[in-house]
């Protein structure tokens, strides 16, 4: 390396540039001043004055760089260590460390707009007729973590998170939109998002930067105000961390801890505001704005300049300095940065340390392995190894291999060829994958198909005879499978067709199921009351001592009522859509009751003749048993007559029958008003009169005459009302005490 030559070289290039002699002159000024000023160090104030001054040692670096810089140099002294602030004129005193902070500014301000100046010019030189296309070279530093992290760290660590971020979306999730796009089954990768630590760091209002820029336009804002409004904005995020819980031995209000991508850091905020403000004391702007250096004044005089920073200079308020924020700055840099990256075709280059003591022939595996796994790229391999990494159009494939071919596979649609091609050459179908638009290759697969198909002339015309044959068995195969599949869907068809037709039986039975379901059951329950009903007539028939009694006559009523009951259900159930089947229900349960009554009894009186051992009972026993029976069944819980029939003394009816039935409301005199109350020619049909219990139901069954059938029912109904009506009379009369009804206990 040759300065000399180097510097030689340099000064052609400017020459080439159209820069004139005075400003090469002064831009070397400038830089040599700006070195100078770097030599610059300030010792404590004597006990008279409290201000830092400049150190005797560094006296020459201060009169030179005034001198390069063309600014005096006492004001350049006063102002480096003293500010002017407010319209009086007041002069604030610095501290050694802001002075060197205010050193460290002026310098960076000084080169900043001296290297924008010179971009500008570059930009100017070159020729802007037509648009050119170029390959861009971006080398950012890495992701740093050192024993003490201050603002650069964080400014190096945000921009190394929005990279990051970058590289995921280009190489993972735009890798996997494509599949989905062009219809691959690929099986998803799933990859870390550090959104949310960006969020935090670049968020509006509430985000670190945006809390720092807040800060800093504070009269007296400091750096533990700042840390603590992090830590209570962000109490509950996962990102942030108070120092003291990684055991760092720092207070919770002199710093903060960030879990960025590639693991935890722990930063230092006592020197954020200072570093955070990129503007001059305006004592500082008004010496530069006065320097003899041409070129100095100029960049720095705002109406002039085209400089990012003197556009964004505030003025002086209320005694505070100028403020242009570095964070929003680089923000702001860094998101066109992103912008510009997104709009390019992106390549990648990792750079990896291969070990943490920065020297050669040393290689830590599992640091190397931790950094390739926080850069993501154990997930490319992993997506590598799935999908498809390369890739290329259909048309484009076609145009490569076109000039090869014959004429009859030139022919050939794009996508139909490299079927072909693929098959002839015996590429295993996993290796590749057609797309909508694109073939994919699996890694490597690509360069072996190419190879295979450059091979020599004799190789490629046994090739393309394959491809023919191929080609002929595609089409035969596709000729047979349409007809295949037109004679299945005939019969896919006719099947269809069919179930159809089932599955409208089964809905049809299912809906008829449905609504004669409640029919059905209450059928079934009538036929067993049915044959219980035939079964207490035949029981109470065949009861010792009281056939042709007044109780078998009871009995015989009793059953031909519920016979009558049974039908009227029924005649109901014919008309089901009119009728309410709570009605129904209400009448079998009544017909139950009534039903189950009459078994009691006949048990009650099966097991009293049991206990009797056979024996004859004297007959006024039986006749007193069939009164109380029959006043059981009509007055009683269920009866006919309350619809309830209450318990019978048993005992007491066998010990004396004869009792009820000798009394004027006995068994003749009561049948004989019953037999009274019946007979009302005025009224009824002669005909229907004379009909039996019997005989009228079966009438009221199968007669398709309405006015009989009403009839019917009429006599039947009017028999019922005559015998409650004896029933009532008779009561009457016992409570007046002409009955000679005896009770034996």
């Amino acid at each position: 390396m040759d300065d000399y030559e180097d510097f030689q070289t340099t000064v052609r290039v400017f020459d080439e540039m159209s820069i004139s002699a005075e400003d090469k002159e002064s831009l070397f000024a400038i830089l040599g001043g700006i070195l100078h000023l770097g030599n610059i160090i300030f010792d404590d104030g004597s006990a008279v004055q409290s201000c830092c001054r400049v150190s005797p040692k560094t006296e020459t670096s201060l009169a030179k760089a005034a001198d390069l810089l063309g600014v005096n140099k006492d004001t350049l002294a006063k102002d480096l260590t003293a500010r002017v602030t407010g319209a009086m004129g007041l002069k604030i005193a610095l501290s050694r460390e802001n002075a060197a902070n205010v050193r460290d500014g002026l310098a960076k301000v000084i080169y900043s707009r001296l290297f924008e100046w010179l971009v500008s010019m570059v930009n100017r030189a070159i020729p802007n007729t037509q648009q050119y296309t170029y390959v861009g070279l971006l080398d950012i530093a890495g992701f740093e973590h050192f024993e003490e992290n201050s603002f650069e760290q964080f400014c190096i660590n945000y921009c190394n998170e929005k990279l990051q971020q970058f590289f995921n979306e280009r190489i993972l999730k735009e890798e996997q939109i494509v599949y989905q796009r062009e219809g691959l089954s690929v099986q998803p990768v799933n990859f870390t998002d550090n959104q949310d630590c960006i969020d935090l760091m670049e968020g509006k209002k509430t985000g670190i930067m945006a809390l720092l820029d807040e800060e800093s336009r504070l009269p007296a804002g400091t750096a533990a105000h700042f840390t603590a409004e992090i830590h209570r904005i962000h109490a509950d995020n996962k990102r942030l961390m108070v120092p003291r819980k990684l055991k760092i031995k720092l207070r919770d209000e002199e710093g903060f801890v960030l879990y960025h991508f590639a693991g935890p850091v722990c930063y230092t905020t006592d020197k954020f505001i200072a570093k955070n403000n990129d503007a001059l004391h305006s004592s500082l702007e008004e010496l530069l704005h006065s320097s003899k250096n041409k070129l100095l004044r100029q960049m720095h005089n705002p109406n002039e300049s085209k400089s990012w920073t003197l556009k964004k200079l505030q003025r002086n308020v209320a005694g505070k300095i100028n403020f242009i924020s570095v964070a929003s700055k680089f923000s702001e840099q860094l998101n066109n940065l992103i912008l510009k990256l997104r709009s390019t075709g992106t390549n990648f280059i990792r750079c990896v340390k291969p070990n943490s003591i920065m020297s050669a022939h040393v290689f830590e595996g599992e640091s190397c392995l931790d950094q390739l796994r926080f850069f993501g790229l154990t997930d490319v391999l992993v997506l590598m190894q799935k999908g498809f990494p390369s890739r290329t159009q259909f048309t484009e494939l076609y145009e490569v291999y076109k000039p090869l071919l014959t004429k009859d596979l030139k022919r050939l649609e794009p996508r139909t060829f490299l079927k072909a091609l693929f098959n002839a050459l015996g590429i295993d179908d996993d290796h590749y994958k057609f797309g909508v638009s694109k073939v994919f290759f699996r890694a490597g697969k690509f360069a072996e198909f190419d190879d295979l198909l450059r091979m020599d002339p004799e190789h490629l015309t046994k090739l393309v005879q394959r491809v023919r044959i191929w080609i002929l068995h595609y089409r035969w195969r596709k000729a047979i499978y349409g007809a295949l599949c037109v004679i299945k869907l005939g019969k896919k068809i006719g099947y269809r067709q069919r179930m159809i037709i089932q599955a409208q039986k089964y809905v049809r039975g299912w809906l008829c199921r449905q609504k004669f379901k409640k029919i059905l059951d209450a059928l079934r329950q009538l036929r067993k009351l049915a044959a219980q009903l035939d079964k207490v007539k035949a029981q109470y028939e065949h009861l010792n001592g009281h056939k042709g009694t007044g109780l078998a006559n009871m009995i015989r009523t009793v059953v031909d009522q519920a016979a009558f009951e049974i039908a009227q259900i029924q005649r109901q159930l014919k008309d089901f859509d009119k009728v309410k089947y709570s009605d129904i229900e209400a009448g079998l349960a009544h017909l139950k009751a009534n039903i189950a009554d009459v078994q009691n009894e006949l048990r009650k009186h099966q097991e009293l003749e049991q206990q009797a051992g056979g024996q004859e009972q004297p007959e006024e026993k039986h006749e007193t048993l069939g009164e109380t029976a029959m006043n059981s069944l009509v007055n009683g819980e269920n009866g006919l007559m309350n619809g309830f029939i209450q318990p019978t003394l048993v005992e007491a009816v066998h010990a004396a029958p004869n009792s009820l039935l000798s009394t004027p409301n006995g068994e003749s005199s009561s049948f004989h008003l019953l037999d009274a109350q019946t007979v009302d020619t005025s009224v009824w049909d002669p005909e229907v009169e004379k009909m039996s219990y019997m005989e009228l139901m079966q009438r009221i069954g199968k007669s398709t005459d309405e006015l009989e059938k009403r009839a019917c029912e009429k006599e039947l109904s009017r028999r019922h009302i005559a015998f409650a009506q004896f029933k009532k009379e008779k009561l009457a009369s016992r409570a007046n005490g002409t009955t000679d009804f005896v009770t034996v206990k």
